[in-house]
């Protein structure tokens, strides 16, 4: 097999940074979602807005019941039964998700989207080998490995040697081995690499990488970060990185987007929210934080916790936690501000200063 047979699209910078394309990969606008409970349906997702540029991490995070995990559901359309999107766009490369038929939109997470989740062994075939999981992709879009047109046993052929180079792409030792394996046979960690190879054989657009280090240890998620911004320089990767730990935000995203309750609070670049965060609940997540030397000794969690579904408070949904609350907070939802250019936030304190 030839190097271009699974090859990283190009260009490439001299550093072997990948150069950046400004157009949005992504673009989700106004994307709203119900969820039926026992038999009423309740706004879950209220407006979410998100745009990641070609090439770039956008880090999505929020603690548990904000809303992240439905709104990568909602971006793919794997919504369950009981969930509806009831209003806004999603726009894959231009192409809107929502209005899709199936049957195209069946095409699109083949080939353009690609869903990496939290718990590899519910994705991964126990009783296949992990190259004949990978290989299948080839077979199904031989494109992929340049054999359009050759006989079934060519590519077959190609495909088994293209999912042993997948392997190797995400750092697997000895990836001939592993391709012989069974998930089972492999650690938590190897089964979350297995996985990310599946998710960039296909050379998607878009990466979508919901709470992945979750449970994996300390050691394992150092792991995982490291090969996720390799495989961004050397293949270009755009990725929406879903989880509640902004450690590791810090560590991979160039943008992030702060989630309260079906909502996003705060959009900025990760190095404004570390340094000036605007909005109270994108202040109160990083005082959970721990901190790296003795300036703040004492864990300060955020009082209460995210409203159900079936009761949210009125106007802003945070006031009733929030340290800066003032009586216009329990009366209206914020309106989004521009506080600058690619920083906006939803939060009565900020009313009439966009710039």
């Amino acid at each position: 097999m030839s190097s271009s047979e699974l090859r990283a699209p190009d260009p490439l910078l001299p550093s072997g940074e990948r150069v950046l394309d400004a157009t949005d990969v992504l673009a989700v606008e106004g994307l709203r979602v119900e969820i039926s409970i026992r038999g009423r349906w309740t706004p879950a997702l209220n407006g979410v807005d998100l745009a990641i540029r070609r090439g770039e991490v956008l880090g999505l995070v929020g603690e548990s019941g904000s809303g992240k995990s439905l709104t990568a559901r909602a971006i793919a359309r794997l919504l369950p039964d009981n969930a509806r999107v009831v209003g806004g766009s999603v726009r894959l490369e231009g192409e809107d998700l929502l209005t899709k038929p199936a049957a195209d939109l069946d095409r699109v997470r083949a080939r353009s989207l690609a869903l990496v989740f939290q718990n590899p062994t519910s994705y991964l075939n126990p009783v296949v080998r992990v190259g004949d999981q990978i290989a299948e992709i080839f077979e199904l879009n031989p494109e992929l490995v340049e054999a359009g047109g050759r006989s079934k046993r060519e590519i077959r052929r190609r495909a088994r040697d293209a999912s042993v180079k997948a392997l190797g792409l995400v750092k697997i030792p000895d990836p001939e081995r592993v391709a012989a394996q069974y998930p089972f046979q492999l650690s938590g960690g190897m089964q979350q690499r297995v996985v990310i190879a599946m998710a960039l054989a296909r050379r998607p657009s878009l990466i979508v990488a919901d709470e992945i280090t979750t449970a994996l240890d300390v050691t394992i998620q150092a792991q995982i970060l490291t090969l996720l911004a390799e495989l961004r320089r050397t293949v270009g990767m755009t990725l929406l990185f879903i989880t509640h730990d902004l450690g590791l935000v810090a560590q991979i995203a160039d943008r992030v987007a702060v989630m309260y309750a079906g909502s996003v609070v705060e959009s900025t670049d990760v190095r404004t929210l570390f340094r000036d965060p605007a909005h109270p609940y994108s202040r109160a997540l990083l005082e959970t934080a721990p901190a790296l030397d003795d300036a703040r000794p004492e864990f300060r969690p955020i009082p209460g916790s995210v409203p159900a579904l079936t009761d949210p408070p009125s106007g802003c949904r945070f006031h009733p936690r929030c340290a800066l609350v003032r009586p216009d907070c329990a009366v209206a939802m914020p309106a989004i501000v521009q506080m600058a250019a690619g920083h906006s936030v939803a939060c009565h304190l900020y009313e009439g200063r966009s710039t």
